[in-house]
């Protein structure tokens, strides 16, 4: 399997913008993490598949063990993970994340979402603002943003 970027490629530490910081997800952010994923469960479940279940039952240690997954792949440069945090980094914003993909015609696939409490002001400001990121600072030629651009419903008519 071909790596997902370049070897030379330098892979974006951060982002900021005048409502959020984006950074690499650390096994160190877990409580913050956690605290916006379970205070937004409802909200989230469909994020990555449209009968996606995801929060539903996650506890701390597995949260913990996601963070240190998403840590480790981040190293292996297999796949980011981002956490959006406040400007001050007092609170967990959201996540993003940039994988590889199987879908045709891309070489990558993104998901972010933004915690429910923030969700009506930042969730569009947050992928407009992943858009321009992954097409200005990233080596990928066409990023999907499954349930997004395409659609759940675009996916599934053309059997993905």
């Amino acid at each position: 399997m071909p790596p997902f970027v370049p070897k030379d490629f330098v892979i974006p530490a951060a982002l900021e913008t005048a409502d959020f910081r984006i950074r690499q997800l650390r096994i160190s952010d877990v409580v913050k993490d956690y605290d916006a994923v379970m205070t937004s469960e409802a909200h989230l479940q469909g994020v990555f598949s449209p009968t996606g279940r995801w929060p539903r039952g996650l506890t701390f240690e597995q949260d913990l063990i996601d963070l240190g997954w998403h840590h480790k792949e981040f190293q292996q440069r297999r796949s980011f993970a981002y956490t959006v945090m406040s400007l001050d980094e007092t609170l967990c914003l959201g996540c993003l994340y940039i994988d590889p993909t199987e879908l045709a015609g891309y070489d990558a696939e993104a998901f972010c979402w933004i915690r429910a409490s923030h969700a009506a002001a930042l969730d569009g400001p947050l992928y407009e603002t992943l858009r321009g990121w992954l097409a200005e600072a990233w080596p990928f030629k066409a990023v999907a943003f499954p349930g997004r651009a395409p659609t759940w419903a675009e996916l599934a008519a053309a059997g993905g």
